[in-house]
């Protein structure tokens, strides 16, 4: 059975940094892209970011390019979400997602078979 858990979230500074943690268990990692997404209380869910199988292949949402990297060690079950300069629009609950394909082809929750628990994001002073 497909399990991911989130972690790494808490509370930040404006300009701080976080790293979010995705670990996977009861399948074989390097056989799903993995995404990140986030979702604020009342509004939907929005793609984040999204790394190959391999790692060699990467998307980003406009709103955070050159701020967030996503990266994953296949050896580990562990995809990572590190953001950098955050600002507070990015608070939120964010979740990792496996999509059982090579590529990531954008943010379509239905291509998603497995989902997380998420874990809390705030970024305040």
């Amino acid at each position: 059975q497909l399990q991911l858990v989130e972690s790494g979230g808490g509370l930040v500074q404006p300009g701080g940094s976080l790293r979010l943690s995705c670990a996977a268990s009861g399948f074989t990692v390097d056989r799903y892209a993995i995404g990140w997404f986030r979702q604020v209380p009342g509004k939907e869910r929005e793609g984040v970011s999204c790394i190959s199988r391999s790692g060699l292949y990467t998307i980003y949402a406009d709103s955070v390019k050159g701020r967030l990297t996503i990266s994953r060690d296949n050896a580990k079950s562990t995809v990572y979400l590190q953001m950098n300069s955050l600002k507070p629009e990015d608070t939120a609950i964010y979740y990792c997602a496996a999509r059982r394909e090579v590529y990531c082809s954008g943010f379509r929750e239905s291509e998603y078979a497995s989902w997380g628990q998420g874990t809390q994001v705030t970024v305040s002073s």
